[in-house]
């Protein structure tokens, strides 16, 4: 089985430029302290799986001052996201890692029910097929996972609409993959996804 790499896809916490929908709930820096707890939570969840390297894949980019006040846990590699949208980011990511002959799952900071036991399970299915993928709620994915590339998963993608998820999964049928699907998840985006946070991030 290759080596499974998770790669975490994460903004700087900075108010004013993150959980933008939450503002109107929590104030910029209210939603900013948010974003960084959940940062906290799926670094640790990635850490506690322990199926492989753990990558923070950052915007901007490892050392500028946006991350100053951010600390993060020892045990993780750091990378810049680089430019592009979202799709042209998350292709890179895949290529260069799948290119050292490892697996990825490429993941983002909203999901808190992405956790160390799922992100085991994922990795599990992912060493018998191609492609893994959790659904979200809203329609996107809070995970993708690949042991092959097709640059066409990431190009032309509606990326924030409802149709992320569907469109991938017929693109996947589409090169005749292996898929396996897991369970649909919630991310937090909009002030009503606020009640399905787990205790510790309310408390926090």
């Amino acid at each position: 089985m290759n080596l499974i790499r998770i790669v975490i896809f994460a903004k700087a916490p900075v108010p004013g430029q993150v959980k933008t929908r939450l503002i109107p709930a929590l104030g910029e820096v209210g939603a900013a302290r948010l974003s960084a707890h959940m940062l906290d939570l799926t670094l640790s969840q990635a850490l506690e799986a322990g199926i492989g390297p753990v990558e923070l894949c950052m915007s901007p980019a490892p050392g500028t001052a946006a991350w100053a006040d951010t600390p993060l846990p020892a045990g993780i590699e750091i990378s810049d996201q680089g430019g592009g949208d979202l799709g042209e980011r998350m292709a890179r990511a895949a290529r260069r890692t799948l290119a050292i002959g490892e697996s990825v799952l490429l993941i983002g900071t909203d999901c808190p029910d992405l956790s160390a036991e799922r992100l085991r399970t994922a990795a599990t299915h992912l060493a018998g097929h191609d492609a893994v993928l959790h659904r979200a709620v809203d329609g996107g994915y809070p995970l993708l996972g690949l042991s092959a590339f097709d640059a066409g998963l990431f190009q032309d993608m509606p990326w924030s609409t409802s149709a992320v998820a569907d469109l991938t999964l017929a693109r996947l049928a589409v090169l005749g993959w292996r898929v396996w699907l897991g369970d649909t998840l919630r991310d937090v985006d909009e002030p009503g996804d606020l009640t399905k946070l787990p205790e510790t991030l309310r408390t926090a």
